[in-house]
């Protein structure tokens, strides 16, 4: 992590100091415009009035060619004063995330909370202080989608999660190329929108504009209508009536189904900005040479029916779409009835699609796949310590991990050693309040959930089997359907069991189950669905503090006992977190009331009557 966080500001300062350069040659820039426009000014004046008008002609041509030029250079620059202060933001942040401090970042995921999952919401996969906040770097709509479903997906496939392994490990080392990756995606101005109504448009076509005659039509008319009007202008040989009559016809040419190109203009202008930050990451990808099978498959795929590649293809898009922003021109109406142009930019536009419009989508997937990799990278370049896991085919299900930490908790983490295999299926976790029940069940799932999307985990060794996450930790009451927390709880759990029965391979974690009822019933189904699930082919875990239940280790050789415990010092209470075998044998419930400034009466008093 040092060495990570020493790299990101050396960078940060590298930037910093491009940036201050950059932003001195924009001053020179734009005081050589002013001084072009005076000296020209100047100039133009001194040749009307000596009367050197050929040299006048030349002069004024000259200014505008070197202001244009001045001004080019100008907006690249500014682009490019852009883009160093957004690496230089990229690094600031990855500062931040190596000091612990991502949980500032603005963008947690919250839109994708789902309190029904199976265990994003547990697991705290979204939201504030979440796993999405600490690792999301995808800024693409799509990339962000993508990333959501690589950590709430069942996993199905051992070559896809290893693949995605390989993927993730060679952008770790790739730290410049995803940042400058990163960054084109932030140039966008606004949050990026749902791709889905482009996709649409890029499918749709109007065959209309790609038949031959129409393509002659829309070159011949404009042609013979200008020849006319010059004709008509310069000689008396063609009335004026005759080109009069010709802008005419042009006009109705343009009238029909107006509306249904202009949807198409709108549609197209709408996403502008989004296709010009997809060209940029598009040609960062495609340009880079990988050597993972994962992210050479997906730039193989980025090909259009002619083969051409893709940034091409996206940057004649955006082109064309640049075009369209001069039809809120004045004076565009005149140049469009004369020019036809409307035409043209449709037959641009549907030659385009024919082209290039149904490949569209699996190129912007390709990116957002691309950006949920390199956001999975951040860990594996943070963390070389980090285990790449195991993942484990053909045999039954199992979970190891040696020195295993909550990858949440950067500032105090403690590392466990955990190991759940066949004929245990069920780890009983016993242990006095907050000694670390609930977060070693929560290390165990999330670090699963990076395993699965093809990630480092916070562990010194770690392989597991595929299984399917289930949890059961966060039940609240659901007023809107009249469901109390116990029954909320029991319809998790009843999910749970009939998933297992089945004998689909689940990976159980289990906090503090039937929490609404009384102690009789909460031991006594709680010993019933323990022993229930020891009979399916799935493994998981189970906290409590019923410590009647620790007897199911005596009678039941799928289950295994294991324990927090807690110290006093100076009238304190300690913890230190560490997982030991066998059962709890303390409380301290009254004790940590006493604590809180609660006033306790004897206990004694109240076990003896």
């Amino acid at each position: 992590m040092s060495s990570s966080k020493e790299l990101y500001k050396k960078r940060k300062i590298e930037y910093d100091q491009l940036l201050q350069k950059q932003s001195k040659t924009s001053n020179r820039l734009s005081n050589l415009r002013l001084l072009v426009i005076a000296a020209g000014v100047a100039a133009a004046i001194f040749l009307y009035a000596t009367k050197n008008y050929i040299l006048l002609m030349a002069e004024v041509i000259v200014t505008l060619v070197l202001f244009i030029f001045l001004v080019a250079m100008h907006d690249k620059l500014i682009r490019n004063m852009k883009y160093s202060a957004l690496l230089s933001k990229i690094n600031e942040d990855s500062i931040k995330r190596c000091n612990g401090e991502w949980n500032q970042f603005s963008d947690d995921g919250r839109e994708f909370i789902d309190q029904n999952h199976f265990y994003s919401y547990d697991l705290d996969i979204f939201g504030a202080n979440s796993l999405f906040q600490l690792i999301n770097t995808a800024k693409t709509f799509t990339g962000r989608q993508i990333l959501k479903t690589l950590l709430t997906g069942y996993p199905t496939s051992v070559s896809d999660i290893l693949q995605r392994q390989e993927a993730v490990k060679e952008l770790s080392a790739k730290l410049s190329w995803r940042q400058r990756f990163q960054a084109e995606a932030l140039m966008a101005e606004n949050i990026m929108q749902n791709p889905e109504e482009l996709f649409t448009w890029a499918n749709k076509r109007n065959p209309f504009f790609l038949k031959p005659w129409v393509i002659h039509l829309a070159k011949l008319v404009p042609a013979v209508a200008v020849l006319l009007l010059l004709t008509a202008f310069l000689t008396e040989k063609v009335s004026y009536y005759i080109p009069a009559f010709m802008l005419v016809v042009q006009y109705i040419l343009l009238a029909v189904n107006r509306k249904d190109y202009e949807r198409n203009f709108l549609l197209a202008k709408k996403y502008g900005k989004d296709i010009n930050v997809y060209y940029h990451m598009i040609k960062q990808f495609e340009n880079e040479k990988f050597r993972s099978g994962y992210l050479n498959k997906l730039k193989s795929g980025m090909r259009n029916s002619k083969n051409e590649t893709a940034f091409r293809q996206v940057e004649k898009l955006s082109k064309i779409v640049e075009n369209l922003k001069s039809r809120s021109n004045a004076f565009y109406l005149v140049f469009n009835v004369l020019l036809l142009w409307d035409f043209h930019n449709m037959i641009l536009l549907e030659k385009w699609k024919e082209k290039s419009g149904p490949f569209l989508k699996a190129w912007i997937e390709a990116i957002g796949n691309a950006e949920a990799l390199a956001s999975l990278s951040v860990l594996c370049f943070d963390n070389p310590d980090w285990a790449m896991p195991e993942i484990v085919v053909g045999q039954e299900c199992i979970f190891e991990a040696k020195n295993m930490g909550h990858p949440l908790l950067t500032g105090h983490r403690v590392h466990n050693d955990l190991k759940i295999q066949p004929p245990v299926r069920t780890l009983l976790i016993t242990g006095s309040n907050m000694s670390g029940k609930s977060t070693l069940l929560r290390s165990a799932g999330i670090n699963l959930v990076l395993a699965y999307a093809g990630s480092p985990v916070c562990a010194e060794f770690f392989r597991a089997s595929i299984m399917q996450i289930h949890t059961c930790m966060r039940i609240s009451d659901n007023l809107g359907k009249s469901i109390s927390s116990f029954y909320a709880e029991l319809l998790r759990i009843k999910t749970i069991v009939m998933e297992a029965e089945e004998g689909k391979e689940v990976f159980y974690l289990l906090d503090e189950i039937f929490k609404g009822t009384n102690s009789i019933d909460r031991h006594l189904g709680a010993k019933v669905l323990i022993q229930k699930l020891c009979t399916t082919k799935s493994i998981g875990m189970v906290s409590t503090h019923d410590l009647e239940l620790c007897d199911l280790e005596k009678k039941n050789k799928a289950v295994k006992n294991y324990h927090f415990q807690e110290y006093y010092k100076d009238n304190k209470i300690y913890f230190d977190y560490k997982l030991r075998p066998g059962a709890s044998a303390t409380r301290n419930a009254i004790y940590l009331m006493k604590l809180a400034g609660i006033d306790v009466e004897d206990v004694e008093k109240y076990e003896n009557t």
